[in-house]
């Protein structure tokens, strides 16, 4: 598990040094760290060059862990990335997302109408036990589902909804006062999965990562102190399709500006907190790199995805693996290039 983080985060440290260097220097540079740390081919190269997106699945050392990388050139100012992005109104349009909801500051318990599970989980929580359950979940959680709930009454899922939404309120509002520490343990598996160890060991190995961003890094480090000035917070849940069962997350997002022309002019990480399903650990991280061509006065959007997920191991975990991956790169070459179509044409 561990070492699944560690590589993520040796990525992570190769996308943003590289992303820093590159944001103050010319095309070569930058063909030169996709080439070099991207693997990406002469080909990939000109198809960049040439306007289209370009992803791929990058390397990983277990069949648990999945990282994607992408990128496009977009002939749009920055900024507004972050507003198509965040757009909400525009997101719940999306065909794979169910409900999705930005919270409060502070959350509030009306945030979360609507996050609810649907019939099958409910079903399968109902037979959850420490160690074997369809649904990642805390075993103190299994214990009080087990003992609050009346489930012969007529209403029983409408009690199982309110008691998980009240429980992601409190799991959100303990991670606002205490950070990673408040994440907690996983115990539907044999192995539990300690989502804080994971997140605090892979941002302690990434030792080239303060160099660059020293703030953005001791603030995901140390969240909720150290805040820079330039740093912003957004919370949001999401219930979206992923595989065969919706599954229900909430994600912290942490939006960086860059102060200076060395520095990215945004760099955005989206911390999952929670994930219903699949996910025991993911984390996004995106980049927008100005162009130092006159003649591109846009940016280079980079989009590097990295997560650890349950059933990709065994024989048919592989079957199920190789066609996530394949899925993946298609479905974020199709969203860069989405991306680009929106912001260029000024929507």
């Amino acid at each position: 598990m561990r070492q699944s983080m560690v590589r993520l985060f040796l990525l992570v440290t190769l996308v943003v040094g590289a992303a820093a260097r590159v944001s103050a220097q010319t095309g070569a540079e930058l063909n030169s760290y996709l080439q070099q740390y991207v693997g990406l081919s002469q080909d990939q190269i000109k198809e960049l060059h040439n306007g289209k997106a370009v992803a791929k699945n990058l390397e990983s050392r277990s069949p648990a862990e999945i990282f994607f990388f992408g990128v496009i050139y977009v002939n749009a100012p920055p900024e507004n990335y972050v507003k198509v992005a965040y757009d909400f109104d525009r997101l719940r349009k999306l065909p794979n997302y169910l409900a999705l909801e930005k919270f409060s500051n502070p959350p509030q318990l009306s945030d979360l109408k609507g996050f609810a599970l649907d019939s099958e989980d409910i079903k399968d929580l109902k037979d959850c036990k420490p160690n074997h359950c369809d649904l990642q979940i805390p075993a103190s959680t299994i214990a009080d589902v087990h003992q609050s709930i009346n489930w012969s009454d007529p209403d029983a899922e409408q009690q199982v909804n309110q008691m998980a939404q009240k429980r992601a309120l409190q799991q959100l509002l303990a991670y606002r006062k205490e950070g990673n520490p408040a994440l907690g343990v996983y115990n539907d598996k044999h192995d539990p999965t300690e989502v804080p160890e994971q997140f605090k060991y892979m941002l302690s190995y990434t030792r080239v990562l303060p160099k660059v961003l020293p703030d953005y890094y001791n603030y995901l480090l140390d969240y909720p102190n150290g805040k820079p000035a330039n740093v912003e917070d957004m919370f949001y849940w999401e219930n979206v399709k992923f595989g065969l069962k919706p599954t229900l997350r909430m994600v912290h997002v942490v939006i960086m500006q860059g102060n200076n022309p060395e520095e990215p002019a945004y760099t955005i990480a989206e911390k999952q907190l929670y994930s219903s399903h699949y996910f025991e650990t993911a984390l996004d991280l995106t980049f927008c790199i100005r162009s130092d061509d006159p003649k591109l006065p846009g940016f280079y959007l980079i989009m590097m995805m990295g997560s650890e997920q349950a059933g990709l191991t065994g024989f048919k975990g592989s079957i199920v693996r190789s066609h996530a991956v394949g899925r993946g790169v298609s479905s974020l070459q199709k969203s860069l290039t989405s991306i680009k179509t929106a912001l260029e044409a000024g929507q």
